[in-house]
């Protein structure tokens, strides 16, 4: 029996989740949660899990910084993002913190029920779609989309620069020096061909990036 977890702080979504799983006899919700705080709280209090499914976009600490933090407290945890991006950099990244497989909220019940067991059988998933258009990226890296060309530290920098931060407080963020924010700054404005800050803005938003 895969005993999981449902980290999403949409009821609605939660819901309809567990009603799928219901559905199964090998599956079964275990507990759920809202935000990161609440994901961090219950996995300390819990006897474990054998999943985690995660959303990438949560009020409190969220995202690959959640996923990294899950990574280093719990390490055998095997993680599964279920996202409403569907962008293959944004999968990429969720790999590279930590997570064990991605897939999409707009995807069939049938790929749901696969990742989760594939993923809690100690595998690796990615919706097929997403896998396809990595794949087609990796050969054909002239049509990657500019931010797929970020460090991932750029990649940092350009997130906290589209949340109106300022290169002080990046700095402080990041604990780096304010030198090299402005540095990762400029090769990221370059890499994107983009000239201010208003610039990164509209490009984040046309691509849904860093949703509030």
């Amino acid at each position: 029996m895969i005993e999981l977890m449902i980290a999403d702080d949409h009821a609605i979504v939660r819901e309809g989740i567990k009603k799928i799983l219901a559905l199964t006899s090998d599956i079964v919700v275990k507990d759920q949660a809202v935000d990161g705080p609440d994901v961090m709280q219950k996995l300390k209090d819990s006897t474990g899990f054998d999943l985690l499914l995660l959303d990438l976009t949560m009020p409190g600490v969220s995202g690959m910084d959640l996923i990294a933090g899950i990574k280093t407290a719990y390490p055998g945890l095997p993680m599964l993002v279920f996202s409403m991006h569907n962008e293959p950099q944004v999968a990429s990244r969720a790999i590279k913190a930590g997570a064990c497989g991605f897939i999409s909220k707009d995807c069939d019940p049938e790929i749901l029920l696969d990742a989760i067991r594939r993923v809690a059988g100690g595998g690796k998933y990615i919706d097929p779609l997403l896998a396809e258009q990595l794949a087609f990226d990796a050969m054909l890296p002239e049509e990657r989309a500019p931010h797929s060309l970020l460090s991932e530290r750029e990649f940092e920098v350009f997130a906290l620069l589209v949340k109106g931060k300022r290169v002080n407080e990046i700095a402080s963020l990041l604990c780096i020096s304010n030198k090299t924010v402005s540095t990762h700054k400029l090769n990221l404005m370059v890499k994107m061909k983009c000239t201010s800050t208003a610039d990164l803005v509209h490009y984040a938003v046309a691509h849904d990036l860093f949703p509030v």
